[in-house]
């Protein structure tokens, strides 16, 4: 029976350690990150990979920097180590260990998206499709070369939590067809073009500022790659307002763009700068919790002014 080293930390590398452990592999060590702060209460938490090994029974290490404390890994002797949104680098004492090496799954069809946030960036940039790569592990960020790889469709409406859950399925699928091919040595690696190579990296917060210049449907695919997390944000009589969500509207309209040009019981209007519109559905106020538009309507009609820019 193969040994393997699963290295993984959020949601998204879940379901691929699951498969994993109902296969006939044997995972000898889950490697994630130490917990962590999390909330407004700053409680420390387990990373979801961690909660996940532990109720499957198999061990966990949390190396504060994997690039010094690997020796744990090293001792337990692994035929092959698995990565899945683990979040550092793998130093080369790691990579060169494995006899079948060290592979990712990555949620994107590299060489595009290579770095930490793929899939929103594959929704903010309106992509119509995106995917799960498989690929060796080298020392440059998600470089090494391509063993395989599986078309995921990104449907118009579709937000970040959706088509993560949906790549989250289809590395675990994918993984499992490709090990078997993988110890076997059935497989060809591909070498990535780099200059075909484009970059997704972690969001900022100036990345969930809505810019109203930009064409409704930029703003459509930024509210929907932001959500449900980070969220994106403007501003309502200077107070800070997230858009949870909204919908495309392509009137034509007159006005600038931020201006609220119409209203009603479960909705409002913004300009965008193509002089089209997005219809707001969902916000959350300053201080507030998230609540549709017609929730925060019920509560006085003048909420919401007709006339007034968001972002000023």
């Amino acid at each position: 029976m193969k040994k393997i080293v699963f290295m993984g930390t959020p949601d998204f590398a879940v379901p691929i350690l699951e498969s994993l452990a109902t296969s006939n592999y044997e995972i000898v060590l889950v490697v994630t990150q130490p917990d962590r702060p999390k909330g407004r209460k700053r409680i420390i938490t387990p990373p979801p990979v961690k909660e996940a090994a532990l109720k499957l029974g198999l061990p966990v290490f949390q190396p504060e920097k994997i690039k010094d404390q690997y020796e744990e890994i090293l001792a337990k002797q692994p035929d092959l180590i698995v990565t899945a949104a683990y979040g550092q680098l793998l130093p080369k004492e790691l990579l060169d260990a494995p006899p079948y090496g060290c592979i990712n799954v990555h949620a994107s069809l590299l060489p595009e998206l290579r770095g930490g946030a793929p899939i929103h960036h594959a929704i903010i940039q309106g992509k119509k499709e995106t995917g799960i790569t498989i690929m060796y592990m080298v020392e440059k960020l998600d470089a090494g070369d391509i063993l395989t790889q599986v078309i995921v469709p990104i449907a118009e409406d579709d937000h970040v939590g959706v088509l993560h859950d949906k790549l989250s399925k289809a590395g675990a699928e994918l993984l499992m067809e490709t090990l078997p091919k993988l110890f076997r040595q059935e497989l060809t690696p591909i070498k990535q073009d780099e200059e075909k190579a484009t970059f997704a990296a972690n969001i900022r917060r100036e990345d969930e500022w809505i810019d109203w210049n930009r064409n409704n449907v930029e703003i459509y695919n930024q509210i929907r790659g932001l959500h449900p997390w980070p969220v994106a944000y403007t501003t309502y009589l200077g107070k800070n307002l997230k858009i949870w969500w909204g919908e495309l509207d392509d009137d034509d309209y007159e006005g600038m763009p931020g201006e609220i040009i119409k209203k009603d019981d479960e909705s409002f209007v913004v300009i965008c700068g193509n002089q089209k519109g997005i219809r707001i559905t969902e916000i959350q106020p300053a201080g507030k919790k998230r609540m549709t538009v017609k929730e925060y309507l019920q509560g006085s009609q003048d909420r919401i002014k007709v006339g007034v820019r968001l972002g000023e």
